[in-house]
């Protein structure tokens, strides 16, 4: 795993809170969205979540509810 991929994944994880309950893996939720959609946005500044805010239509149900669940706090 590229460490631009384990930052931005980190991020998402940091911000998701109960995410755990819902998904396998937490810290997951979004890899292959971010992967696929988001791999060349540089993480900090919100970027990241930004950007797969705009793909919305297009991301799994594991990494909406862990965007969403980072909404709530």
């Amino acid at each position: 795993m590229s460490k631009l991929s384990f930052v931005a994944i980190a991020l998402v994880v940091a911000f998701s809170g109960g995410v755990s309950a819902q998904t396998s893996d937490p810290r997951g939720a979004c890899k292959a969205d971010y992967d696929k959609f988001c791999a060349g946005i540089a993480p900090g500044g919100g970027r990241v979540v930004a950007c797969l805010n705009g793909k919305r239509d297009q991301l799994s149900a594991a990494c909406k509810t862990a965007i969403d669940s980072r909404k709530k706090q």
